[in-house]
């Protein structure tokens, strides 16, 4: 059953709710939206400030006590615990009328969605990414207007930060299974003599790191149009002690070929974002050893457009239409990919870039699809 029809709505039919009830229920939505944008800002201040990392250690707290271990005034502290515990993401621990005597807790759940950085239920980076999204908003809205692009530098560092954070958990645990996926692309990560990786739209290089830890023979090139975010991967690898063996460099993905040869280039969430992913595709081809492969991991999204949509549908088309299709939009002539990058949308890509085979891969996974490209 569709959405229309749980409510009742049929386009054109004489069967359909009356209009105000209609009405009332986007009316609702709507405010339950701002609710949620206005906690997820919330949410952003205790990510910025470093406050969940501070409640996550310290057990029941008052509100002076807390405020100069954050080092942040008293009464924004009282107004930020007291919103965090409305909101039933902080708990009271003393029901005590006088505010100064009330003590606030992070249960523990709660901890690790937002203040433990490998958890894979870590969310907490949504809320800059929302924050960096909206401080380009006008340009945005200018780029709507002259079809221009949005540049990725424009969405500053909270963007920068909330994105490499929100998929780091996966990374951390989860990549090497994901590569496992693929026997043969295991084995020679695995074997010698050592294998050369390019990590692809490297971003803040988790990714590339993740890949030299799951595998210590392994020599990896991550690479990024961005120099802000090469520049934090730098400091990444020497936090992992692994700058031996990853090197990032600012480098657009269609000067692959001239780097290679490599046993695998890898391209994780980053194809949709390119102006040319056919020519990024080309020369990751062209880069390859000849047992090389290219694996490619973008949004599992409906094999078919179909409205209403799910969760990740909705999610999806939400991040494009603020920031990726803006941003591959900067570059011209652009593909204009956006975020909903449909199975049958890389099929074509992989086909018109050259290679003879494209398979799914069979991994389970909530929000991305794996596609491994056969020369």
């Amino acid at each position: 059953m569709t959405a229309a029809e749980e409510t009742g709505v049929v386009a054109g039919g004489s069967g359909s709710l009356d209009a105000e009830a209609v009405t009332q229920a986007l009316v609702d939505r709507l405010f339950e939206s701002t609710i949620g944008a206005l906690e997820l800002l919330s949410v952003y201040l205790g990510w910025r400030l470093g406050l969940y990392e501070i409640l996550a250690q310290s057990g029941p707290t008052g509100v002076e006590e807390f405020a100069a271990q954050a080092g942040i005034d008293s009464r924004y502290a009282q107004e930020w615990l007291e919103q965090q515990a409305v909101a039933g993401i902080l708990d009271v621990a003393s029901g005590a009328e006088a505010p100064r005597d009330r003590r606030f807790v992070l249960p523990a759940a709660h901890a690790e969605v937002l203040a433990v950085p490998d958890s894979l239920n870590h969310v907490a980076p949504f809320a800059p990414m929302i924050v960096g999204i909206a401080g380009a908003l006008p340009e945005v809205v200018d780029a709507y207007r002259s079809g221009g692009g949005v540049p990725y530098e424009r969405y500053g560092p909270d963007f920068r930060a909330g994105q490499g954070a929100i998929n780091r958990p996966a990374f951390v645990h989860e990549l090497r299974d994901w590569l496992a996926a693929t026997g043969e692309v295991h084995d020679r990560l695995s074997g010698d003599p050592p294998a050369r990786v390019a990590d692809v739209g490297c971003g803040q290089g988790y990714s590339s790191v993740a890949v030299a830890r799951a595998y210590p023979k392994v020599f990896v090139d991550g690479i990024d149009l961005d120099e802000a975010s090469i520049a934090d991967a730098k400091q990444v690898a020497a936090d992992a002690d692994v700058s031996d063996r990853v090197v990032f460099s600012i480098q657009d993905a269609t000067g692959l070929s001239q780097m290679g040869p490599y046993d695998l280039v890898w391209i994780f969430e980053a194809l949709h974002d390119m102006a040319r992913p056919v020519e990024a595709l080309r020369q990751a081809r062209q880069a390859l050893k000849p047992e090389g492969s290219v694996i490619v991991a973008d949004e599992r999204v409906a094999e078919t457009f179909t409205a209403p949509g799910d969760a990740t549908e909705r999610m999806m088309y939400g991040w494009s239409v603020v920031h990726c299709l803006p941003a591959s939009r900067t570059e011209e002539p652009s593909a204009g990919l956006g975020t909903v990058l449909r199975a049958s949308t890389m099929a074509s890509l992989a086909d018109e870039a050259g290679f003879s085979n494209l398979e799914v891969l069979p991994i389970e996974n909530d929000f991305f699809r794996f596609y491994r490209l056969i020369p």
